[in-house]
């Protein structure tokens, strides 16, 4: 296996993993000042790419949501204008187009959970909790948690939801709090804090009694008293309840350091939710939601993308073009810090007993009536998987989309795909001594300096026809010799290369190198780090 990977100990059964990315995601803009970033998804795109997990799971750009998909659960009014936002509900362009994606993500994954086409499904790019039928909150808009919800109760008897933002998810279970057909629970931060809802004694009404429950916690919470409570809270939900699918919302807003965040937890302890919702080997649909510090956002969502494909990623964080914003260690790991933590033993251990004694009213899983399946336009898309075949270029040997689809075998011998790695070269003919040799993530030399490779690409940027963007970023990254201290190679600028009458410009993109025309600017989706005028954003 690559060195940026290990194979977790213990993993009983490989899960099948579908991933949803939208390359047009990170094009979207809150606004000056606004602490919600589309980009740290794309950040985290990069990692999952540069680390090599595209190997390990399908990759899918989801069809966006329509209107019609989105009234199944918003007002027609509401979706028809999406204006009625509050001061941290901004309208900005593209908002609809935005809410389009984040739906599309989660209710395609989680209608391919349904028809048992993958095990886990992710969806960074959703987890907006907070929007209600008419109304836009807390920097949410349009809630793809609840429509994700309501395709999966289509097929599944009973859906269970678990929340870790740092925020309670008062969207979600305000949606569907007098049904038993879907329970919630939700372990955030409560007293003088947004949203202001999901005390101890909020439990659900009516049919629904009982099926809500929340966790309310202080300021600080370390790894070892979240885990004390989540675990075996989880554990009796799953014996008493008995989902047959769960979604899981992995806010990142709870990681020490967010910015608009007040607990402690590592990584690795929001990480380890993942990981034990994940041993009950049940449907799982995996969302993103809050966090504000772009850098700590993508290590753990690529962490926990590599724990859902069965593997641990390595520590250090591999060249990618944003590799200056995880400086100056350069390392994937988020650290808790030395704050004081306010949830003391007694306060947890009282908050646990009456969760659980709640849980104790429910008697048993409840029973569900047959019907029939109903029908929904998402069912044509995913009863003809190759509809869009026509689409693809007949002259492109191997599209993006049938490489994105390609998942290695652990014991596969070949990397035709990624020819370098592991210091194997695709050398250029024999014949043709001088010239450069073809290698993905190998460097280039030149005579002025050498250019390295970006990481591992999924394919290389000849497939220009393709529309499908849910394959590595044409980012364009230049890396400087002021960071050759943290890294074991030298790196100087590179230099024109001439070849033939026309002037070419070298782009490496995604591990490979890009030959542009002068007449034709390289298409790029984000930022250019030039380590001489700094990387702009957070540091």
């Amino acid at each position: 296996m690559s060195e940026n990977m290990a194979p977790l100990d213990g993993e009983s059964q490989k899960k099948r993993v579908c991933y949803f990315f939208d390359s047009d995601i990170g094009g979207f803009h809150y606004g000056p000042g606004h602490p919600m970033k589309p980009t740290r998804i794309r950040m985290c795109h990069s990692l999952v790419m540069n680390y090599g997990l595209y190997k390990k799971m399908e990759i899918f750009r989801a069809k966006p949501a329509t209107k019609r998909e989105m009234t199944q659960f918003h007002s027609d009014e509401y979706v028809d204008f999406l204006n009625n936002v509050g001061d941290d509900c901004p309208v900005f362009d593209g908002l609809f187009d935005y809410c389009s994606i984040s739906a599309g993500g989660s209710m395609e994954g989680a209608a391919r959970l349904s028809r048992d086409k993958c095990d886990i499904a992710i969806n960074w790019a959703g987890g907006l909790h907070h929007a209600k039928k008419s109304e836009a909150s807390g920097f949410c808009y349009v809630n793809d948690i609840v429509l994700g919800i309501l395709e999966l109760l289509r097929y599944h008897t009973r859906v269970l939801y678990i929340d870790i933002d740092v925020h309670h998810g008062d969207g979600v279970e305000e949606a569907f709090y007098t049904t038993d057909r879907v329970m919630t629970v939700s372990f955030h931060k409560y007293g003088e804090y947004f949203p202001g809802t999901g005390e101890l004694r909020d439990i659900g009404i009516g049919k629904g009694k009982y099926y809500s429950l929340n966790f309310p916690l202080r300021d600080g919470i370390s790894d070892e008293n979240y885990k004390s409570v989540f675990e075996p809270v989880i554990r009796q939900v799953m014996e008493s309840y008995d989902p047959s699918a769960i979604v899981l919302q992995c806010g990142t807003d709870s990681l020490s350091g967010d910015k608009l965040g007040c607990l402690n937890l590592s990584m690795r302890g929001h990480a380890n939710c993942v990981k034990f919702v994940k041993s009950f080997n049940k449907p799982l649909l995996l969302l993103g939601g809050g966090g504000y510090t772009m850098r700590n956002v993508s290590r753990a969502w690529a962490f926990e993308t590599g724990l859902a494909a069965g593997v641990e990623l390595a520590p250090e964080i591999p060249v990618n073009e944003y590799y200056e914003y995880f400086g100056p260690d350069y390392e994937l790991d988020v650290r808790s810090s030395n704050t004081e933590d306010m949830n003391t033993p007694e306060y947890l251990e009282r908050v646990k007993n009456i969760v659980l004694d709640n849980l104790r009213h429910l008697g048993g899983p409840p029973s569900v009536q047959m019907s029939d399946v109903p029908k929904m336009p998402i069912d044509e898309a995913m009863d003809d998987s190759r509809q869009d075949e026509d689409l693809i270029p007949p002259d492109t040997r191997r599209h993006r989309r049938l490489l994105d689809s390609r998942i290695q075998a652990d014991g596969e011998l070949s990397d035709s795909d990624d020819e370098g790695e592991g210091g194997r070269r695709d050398h250029a003919h024999h014949r043709d001594r001088d010239s450069e040799p073809r290698s993905h993530s190998s460097e280039v030399e030149s005579a002025a300096g050498r250019r390295f490779g970006i990481g591992v690409g999924i394919l290389s940027s000849g497939a220009a026809g393709s529309t499908h963007g849910a394959g590595p970023s044409g980012h364009t990254t230049v890396v400087r010799p002021v960071l050759s201290g943290h890294l074991p190679m030298e790196a100087s600028t590179p230099t024109t290369i001439e070849s033939g009458p026309t002037p070419i410009e070298p782009s490496v993109v995604n591990g490979t190198t890009d030959h542009t025309s002068g007449d034709k600017s390289p298409k790029t989706n984000g930022m250019v780090v030039d380590h001489d005028n700094g990387a702009s954003g957070e540091s």
